[in-house]
């Protein structure tokens, strides 16, 4: 190749060159493109700024597909918009956008069994809410979901839209609500042990009878059947089956899809006794010995995983009182299938110390939070304290607020803290009403009040009230505040107007005036109260009958009612001191609560007189859901400063405080037929025994019934009240006419014998032994009854009923063997 080809090969290997690396950065150049400024089109409600924000590429930023793309998934992921469309415009980003609607309102169609407030609980869609297919699609579930848990399974939802002005929408939810799937059938298999009807009333899901109308269990719903799961291992380890597995259960829906047939599969195991029961402990203060004496399990019985728990908290119950806040108490558990025992061994050990970190009071929609953490025996900063804990709910229980309180522990924000959630259940509190109701011994009652026991969410106490019976007018006004100038100091006052008609003694009473009160605790268990009280009281009879205005002998034993009549002013000063250390207010199965309580009136007015009361219960836990119970009632009142106790200040026993006898039915009585009258006592001593368990019947019906004997005694009157003693009365010239010699055949039987012609007619022969018997009967002696009582809390009101026979009683007596009481509000 000459030089001149070579010049000519290199020339244009230059610029073939040149071309290569220029052309490239020539269509780099020509194709790069920068986003200048950022466009937003279709927006109503939402700020072009807010739609750019979501965007990852803007003004400054090179045109890129893929940060398109991203930008474009971002703003629909936000639920803001129907449709989205990203373009460019020299160099102006276009976003173009189609808003989703806003929902107006939230409609449900069909829905005759369930109520709306069951759907809003579940639906994400609600009026002011963005509007998405995504969202209504699932709220469809949601709804089908709700009636499933309801049974009913053959129900559809079908979603309409409604377009309206101003891009809104209304969401309209279509039911057919289907029939109810009920449960045709449950079936057990691998139970020997336990029948399967015993099985069928062991767990919750029931089957469905055309007959049982107040069934509520009885449709099929899977988070149930969960649970009948756990009843059924509950109901076996508590009867020794440690072992106890349930394999399987299935729910199968038959071919028409109106029932399910439920069948579980299990595997019952052998049944263990209790071994060895050992406490080990690194506390230097607790004794091991101690602390076993506490657990309420003993070799040798049926093993019960129930009592394992109670073991756990009444150790650590024990240790907590001892001075151990923080202690671990751990059972372990080794059974021998060989030799069918169960040994158990209890570690105390010093658990991790634990400081509240925070108190949150939840569920209380009215109530103030302060009125729950006055109650609250532990506060933030304190160390935990299960005992403290286990106290504070009892305190809150006892308000009466609330139907349900529940106290959990959750992780702080450190190891050593914890937050203490206090969930309560409101429930109602106050009522404006008219009620009625029977009673054997009220016969009708009708009441009209306006009562408050949490007035405004504070904790006071107010009621106006106007009831009347045939026995009893009343009207009263009473206002208490709980925590008098925010200390705990109980303050409150009664206004009063009460008319009773003691039939039992022929005389009527009217009562007017004004009382005053005042509580403070003396320790966590115990408490003083303080009161006084002024009223007016006046006291009607038949003076006619009865001869108040005569001197004509026969009538003396009238003489405390007759004493009684017209008006007496009483001051009277009292103080109530009380214990209670009951496990639960409500409904306790352990414990104990006395109430000791004195008044004394004669701090001016017209009455004197001391009276003294006692009342105390304890109660102890029994095998199985029985609780024993032991009440002890007793008082006694005396005059002083030479007054006797009038009528109506006595104690008149019966019925309600005495089952198996009258209203006023014991105690001391005038027995001529022709009054019959309660003179009532100065003393009563009553005690009462009881078995009380709940009904096998569901738990809507809340029925629980109570096996008890009564007994005590009623009586000591005045010497003055006494027709044997009132000689005055009975001159013995008048005895000397009737032919007796220098005798009162009142005091003396031998009288009788030289009375030639028997016995003067205005000696009472009360059992007909031809021996005269002292019309005023008072024996202080023991009655006793025995019975059964039902309490239903039913849906119209509470309903009791009373089934009663003495054992013991005095002649003159007047017993009841039934009583029946019930009312409701309307």
């Amino acid at each position: 190749m000459d030089r001149s080809a070579k010049a000519a090969f290199f020339f244009l290997f230059a610029v073939l060159a040149a071309a290569v690396t220029i052309a490239p950065a020539q269509a780099q150049t020509s194709g790069a493109q920068t986003v200048q400024a950022v466009a937003v089109e279709g927006n109503v409600r939402i700020e072009a700024e807010t739609v750019a924000s979501y965007l990852v590429i803007g003004p400054g930023d090179p045109v890129d597909q893929s940060l398109l793309d991203l930008s474009l998934k971002t703003l629909f992921r936000t639920g803001l918009f129907a449709d989205v469309n990203l373009r460019m415009e020299g160099g102006t980003l276009v976003v173009a956008v189609r808003e989703n609607p806003i929902v107006n309102r939230v409609l449900f169609e069909g829905n005759k069994r369930l109520k709306e407030d069951k759907f809003t609980e579940e639906i994400q869609l609600a009026p002011r809410i963005v509007y998405t297919r995504a969202k209504v699609q699932a709220d469809v579930q949601r709804i089908i979901e709700v009636y499933r848990r309801s049974g009913r399974f053959g129900a559809t939802v079908d979603p309409k839209v409604t377009p309206l002005e101003q891009n809104r929408v209304d969401v309209i939810f279509e039911i057919d609500e289907g029939p109810t799937t009920k449960i045709g059938r449950i079936n057990f298999i691998g139970n020997q042990v336990y029948t399967d009807d015993k099985l069928r009333d062991t767990v919750l899901t029931s089957e469905s009878s055309w007959w049982n109308f107040f069934e509520a269990n009885d449709n099929y719903d899977p988070d149930r059947l969960e649970y009948d799961q756990e009843l059924l291992r509950q109901h076996y380890s508590k009867n020794g089956y440690a072992d106890f597995q349930v394999v399987s259960a299935i729910a199968e829906l038959t071919p028409e899809r109106d029932q399910f047939i439920i069948t579980f599969t299990v595997d019952e195991g052998p049944q263990y006794e209790v071994g060895d029961i050992t406490v080990q402990t690194t506390l230097e203060k607790l004794d091991p010995e101690r602390l076993k004496s506490f657990i309420p399990i003993r070799e040798g019985a049926t093993f019960n995983s129930e009592r394992v728990d109670d073991a756990v908290d009444a150790i650590t119950f024990a240790t907590g009182v001892t001075g151990y806040a923080f202690v671990d108490v751990r059972p372990r558990l080794n059974p021998n299938p060989q030799t069918r025992k169960i040994d158990i061994l209890f570690q105390v050990n010093e658990g991790p110390r634990v400081y509240v970190e925070r108190i949150n009071i939840k569920g209380n929609t009215r109530t103030l939070d302060r009125i729950v953490r006055r109650e609250m025996r532990v506060s933030e900063g304190d160390a935990f304290n299960r005992v403290l804990i286990d106290r504070s709910r009892q305190r809150i229980r006892a308000l009466g607020y609330f139907g349900d309180v529940a106290i959990e522990e959750t992780p702080g924000s450190t190891p050593d803290r914890t937050v203490v959630d206090v969930n309560v259940q409101e429930q109602s509190t106050g009522s404006f009403s008219i009620g009625a109701g029977v009673s054997s011994v009220e016969n009708f009652i009708a009441d009209i009040s306006i009562e408050e026991r949490n007035l405004l969410g504070r904790g006071q106490f107010m009621r106006f009230r106007i009831s009347s019976s045939s026995r009893r007018r009343q009207i009263d006004i009473r206002f208490t505040e709980p925590y008098f100038l925010d200390r705990n100091l109980a303050a409150g006052f009664e206004l009063f107007n009460v008319r009773t008609d003691f039939r039992e003694s022929d005389f009527e009473s009217t009562s007017t005036g004004v009382g005053l009160n005042m509580g403070f605790p003396l320790s966590e268990y115990s408490r003083m109260g303080l009161r006084y009280t002024i009223r007016q009281d006046n006291t009607e009879v038949d003076e006619d009958r009865l001869g108040c205005t005569s001197s004509a002998t026969g009538t003396a034993s009238l003489r405390s009612i007759c004493q009684s009549v017209g008006d007496r002013l009483t001051s009277l000063a009292g103080y109530t001191l009380s214990f209670d250390r009951r496990n639960d207010p409500i409904e306790p199965s352990r414990g104990w609560r006395a109430v000791w309580s004195q008044d004394v009136a004669g701090l001016g007015g017209d009455v004197k007189y001391l009276r003294s009361e006692f009342r105390g219960s304890i109660y102890r836990p029994l095998p199985g859901p029985f609780v024993g119970a032991f009440h002890t009632n007793a008082g006694y009142i005396d005059g002083w400063g030479d007054d006797d106790v009038r009528l109506n200040d006595r104690f008149f026993r019966g019925a309600s405080s005495f089952r198996g006898f009258e209203v006023a039915g014991v105690g001391p009585r005038d027995i001529r037929p022709e009054f019959n009258d309660s003179l009532g006592g100065k003393a009563y001593a009553i005690g009462t025994a009881e078995i009380i368990f709940p009904l096998p019947l569901p738990d809507s019906f809340r029925m629980r019934a109570s096996l008890f004997t009564e007994f005590g005694a009623v009586g000591l009157l005045d010497e003055a009240d006494k027709l044997a003693n009132e000689i005055d009365l009975y001159n013995n010239t008048d005895f000397q006419d009737f032919g007796f010699r220098d005798c009162n055949p009142l005091d003396s039987d031998d009288c009788l014998a030289v009375a030639p012609d028997g016995i003067p007619d205005f000696f009472f022969d009360y059992d007909g032994d031809g021996i005269p018997d002292d019309p005023i009967q008072d024996e202080f002696s023991l009655r006793a009854t025995y019975g059964v009582s039902l309490n239903w809390d039913s849906p119209f009101g509470p309903i009791q009923l009373d089934f009663a026979q003495t054992i013991q009683r005095e002649e003159y007596d007047e017993t009841e063997g039934f009583r029946f009481s019930a009312g409701t509000r309307f």
